[in-house]
């Protein structure tokens, strides 16, 4: 995958796609390139990025969208994607407290990768009501979660325990009880599993309630996302053609049913959204 020089300079790209643990950068340049395409393929005058973390995705497409819109909820990183980027004026970014002000409707291309899958269970509706509503009739949202049931998960925490050895954030990875994890290997769309839920601050104070990986069900989000919109297509990276048995991520691309009105305004604002950082110590893959 090739980076300019904004994105290099990014956390996430020195961490993740230039790292030389060579499963690690597979994984994930493998998931930045089945999103490169899809917002080639999917194009769109808007896109927005909820989620952005350090803008890596949003800056190694320039040219697929007139405008796009990077949203995280640490006020530091948005700051800072802003100055990174400053060079490039289709680019623009806001904080989750801005972008809930935006109109119904507002854009033709939403991407939420590795995002959802940390939101607390008792703030997941809050968010995906707010990302139906944003929405255009005509578009499409792409979401992006990683596999943590199944086989996945027995191969990803084995990863994860040598990744430990070379990068800090791993050493905190999760843990698992021998139940713990056969259930999650064998778990179903309606199997359900545990999820700690982490409860810290923000340097200003203000709450940061969020999850890690542990007890993520890829299936069951599909099911609270084919309730708002139509779910028409699950693909799975970084091995697309073996489904969901030893894939890293599944991807939903999903539309507004015919007919659909986007009347459902947000419930909350900031802390629904852990923040860029908790989510790369809690659950890097």
């Amino acid at each position: 995958m090739r980076l300019n020089e904004a994105v290099k300079r990014g956390v996430y790209a020195q961490k993740l796609l230039l790292t030389n643990l060579g499963v690690l950068r597979f994984s994930h340049s493998s998931r930045f390139e089945l999103a490169k395409k899809l917002a080639a393929t999917l194009g769109g005058k808007r896109l927005l990025d909820y989620g952005c973390g350090d803008g890596t995705f949003l800056g190694s497409n320039v040219g697929s969208f007139e405008r796009g819109v990077g949203v995280e909820i640490d006020h530091l990183l948005v700051n800072e994607n802003a100055q990174r980027f400053s060079a490039e004026p289709t680019i623009g970014f806001q904080h989750t407290s801005d972008i809930v002000k935006e109109p119904n409707e507002s854009f033709d291309t939403i991407f939420c990768m590795e995002v959802l899958e940390h939101i607390a269970p008792e703030n997941l509706d809050g968010i995906l009501s707010l990302l139906h509503r944003l929405l255009a009739k005509d578009g499409t949202l792409v979401v992006s979660v990683p596999i943590e049931v199944g086989p996945s998960i027995l191969a990803k925490q084995a990863y994860r325990a040598y990744a430990g050895r070379n990068i800090v954030d791993y050493q905190h990875r999760e843990r698992y009880t021998v139940r713990e994890m056969v259930k999650s290997v064998l778990a179903r769309a309606t199997t359900t599993l545990d999820r700690p839920v982490y409860r810290v601050e923000f340097s200003d104070g203000s709450p940061n309630v969020h999850c890690g990986h542990k007890g993520f069900n890829w299936r069951a989000l599909r099911e609270r996302l084919a309730q708002r919109l139509e779910v028409r297509e699950t693909q799975f990276s970084p091995l697309p053609y073996v489904g969901s048995l030893i894939n890293s991520q599944a991807w939903f691309l999903c539309s507004r049913r015919p007919g659909d009105e986007a009347q459902v305004q947000p419930r909350r604002t900031g802390s629904d959204t852990p923040s860029y950082e908790e989510r790369q110590k809690t659950s890097l893959q």
